[in-house]
């Protein structure tokens, strides 16, 4: 599936693991963010912190007929972070890096803490 975007030149299309990729980046670019996690960890059999080839697992794009774009992310924050505060840092550097970077608008973007991870330091 693909996101299409209509200029005055024709229709652009953007594949879900272009986004997921862009989104990926700026999700683990956050403070708090131990990194993503698979939305299906049962299915994928995969209990771990993604990696950047991987960033469409955590990643869930939908576009309804309005062509309002949605996007879901799966993350494991740091124990003893704030989660609300990191969840918002999220959502706004994600609908800040899709405007810049693709041209996408995005309607809403969901945080989905799937895990705390202690870290030693």
């Amino acid at each position: 599936m693909a996101v299409k975007i209509k200029t005055k030149y024709g229709i652009v299309d953007i594949k879900n693991d272009v986004i997921s990729t862009v989104v990926g980046a700026a999700v683990t670019n956050n403070y708090g963010i131990v990194g993503m996690a698979s939305k299906n960890q049962i299915r994928d059999n995969v209990n771990v912190i993604l990696g950047k080839d991987n960033y469409s697992k955590g990643v869930v794009v939908k576009q309804n007929h309005d062509n309002e774009i949605f996007i879901e992310v799966n993350v494991i924050v740091i124990y003893g972070i704030k989660i609300s505060e990191v969840s918002r840092s999220v959502q706004s550097k994600v609908k800040y890096n899709l405007e810049t970077m693709l041209g996408i608008k995005a309607s809403a973007v969901n945080v989905v803490v799937q895990g705390v991870k202690v870290i030693n330091e």
